[in-house]
């Protein structure tokens, strides 16, 4: 799939399970506290959401982060994943994650994240229900953890771990790529 593809994807599964859950955009607008327009666009595959969004969204209607990454691709083996053969989510602000795990429904998932020059997760706290680390490959992230601590920056080969509903924020304010390995619970 290309980028285009893997954005309408994305578009589908958000539309497909609000409407599933029976829940109205308006609702869904209010509980993430974003407009009714944001979420019609993202919808459509018009606007992209940030992680922030995309976390909130899926929070609130019940299901994790990581079911946006179900779209499946054909694979050789069910235990292996190879470039060709991930799931990929470009969101808004400059980060895109690949989904490496083969299987989101075991005890973890695996992603790797691409942050551009000045990518960010979003404005807003991301707060996961999911207990979350990272390895960063390369570059540079800044982690806000709580909306009042200092930032934290992390180069290659730092590591993290972020404790389910945990209220963080990330970037990458460096003029580099950055790529970090994130594992999911």
């Amino acid at each position: 799939m290309n980028e285009q593809e893997e954005i309408e994807g994305l578009a589908i599964l958000i539309r497909d399970l609000r409407k599933h859950k029976k829940v109205t955009l308006r609702d869904l607008a209010d509980r993430i506290g974003r407009s009714v327009g944001f979420l019609s666009q993202v919808e459509r595959g018009l606007s992209r959401p940030t992680v922030a969004d995309l976390t909130a969204i899926g929070e609130a209607l019940g299901a994790p982060t990581t079911y946006f990454y179900s779209l499946s691709k054909p694979r050789t083996l069910p235990w292996v994943t190879r470039p060709g053969e991930r799931r990929t989510v470009y969101y808004a602000a400059g980060i895109t994650d690949v989904l490496v795990s083969p299987n989101m429904s075991a005890r973890f998932s695996i992603l790797e994240s691409h942050l551009a020059p000045g990518a960010s997760s979003g404005d807003r706290p991301v707060n996961d229900s999911d207990e979350q680390g990272g390895f960063v490959l390369e570059g540079e992230l800044t982690v806000w953890l709580a909306e009042n601590e200092e930032p934290v920056t992390l180069g290659p080969n730092d590591a993290f771990q972020l404790p389910a509903h945990a209220r963080f924020r990330y970037a990458n304010l460096s003029d580099q790529l950055t790529r970090v390995i994130w594992v999911f619970t």
